[in-house]
């Protein structure tokens, strides 16, 4: 187990983050924050979603596979039920950094993905969101962060 504070800083280095579950119908979408946040912070990021190919004016691509190029590191945005899933390809993809986000509510945490991950060497963030710390780090995150909100674990 180490920190969160260093799981997000090496998760924040990585320049190719996939994030999945990204709406089409964005409004306040959680992944759809995060993905903007991400893109708009300079990283290298690419919206995952099944239903449509276009997402925030981007392309969109219907599973991590079809990313050209791979990516490095995968934030989590969809409901819980289909992060395992999402952990398996990342796995099977040897993507060893994943963020299941989670905000206010449910969020996408799934006690069997992060299972699934770490028993694979993945390091995994359960809970809280990437727009919390470091370069993607916004003042109203910063207070949720200091607030638990998200349930952000202190070591991972």
């Amino acid at each position: 187990m180490i920190p969160v504070k260093q799981a997000a800083e090496e998760f924040l280095g990585h320049k190719r983050i996939a994030v999945t579950g990204v709406s089409r119908s964005p409004k306040d979408h959680g992944a759809n924050v995060v993905y903007k946040r991400l893109r708009d912070r300079g990283y290298t990021v690419f919206a995952i979603n099944p239903q449509t190919d276009q997402v925030e004016g981007d392309p969109c691509y219907p599973e991590l596979k079809a990313v050209p190029g791979g990516v490095e590191a995968v934030v989590i945005g969809t409901s819980p039920g289909h992060a395992e899933e999402t952990m398996r390809d990342c796995v099977d993809l040897g993507i060893d950094r994943v963020w299941m986000h989670r905000g206010p509510g449910a969020g996408s945490v799934s006690e069997e993905a992060t299972t699934f991950g770490r028993a694979h060497g993945v390091t995994v963030i359960d809970g809280g969101c990437p727009c919390m710390f470091g370069p993607t780090a916004d003042f109203g995150h910063k207070v949720m962060h200091a607030f638990g909100v998200g349930h952000m674990p202190k070591q991972v």
